[in-house]
């Protein structure tokens, strides 16, 4: 059975978690077309077109872009479905100063 301090850290660690803010992040790589990138963020993470393509040249001459901010948890569903895709893609704690 879990006592109350037990019980206050876990709580604590839990809204700890769900105020940290993280970034999922495209990678650039070698083998996806604009178009196939553009169709799979605007079908997984609800962007526009005209974002979708934003973050697609911004991944190409940068290397990566971030294209997505939430919660860990959130983030770690969007990262698998665009993985199965075939897209290379991360996610990122953000700094308090992002």
């Amino acid at each position: 059975m879990i006592n109350d301090n037990q019980h206050q850290e876990l709580f604590d660690e839990i809204l700890q978690a769900q105020s940290e803010k993280y970034s999922l992040v495209l990678i650039n790589d070698n083998h996806n077309t604009f178009d196939y990138v553009i169709e799979c963020l605007t079908q997984v993470c609800n962007h526009t077109p005209e974002q979708a393509e934003q973050c697609a040249l911004i991944t190409h001459y940068n290397g990566k872009c971030e294209i997505k901010l939430g919660s860990k948890t959130d983030l770690t569903h969007l990262k698998e479905i665009l993985q199965e895709m075939g897209l290379s893609v991360v996610i990122e704690k953000m700094t308090k100063n992002a």
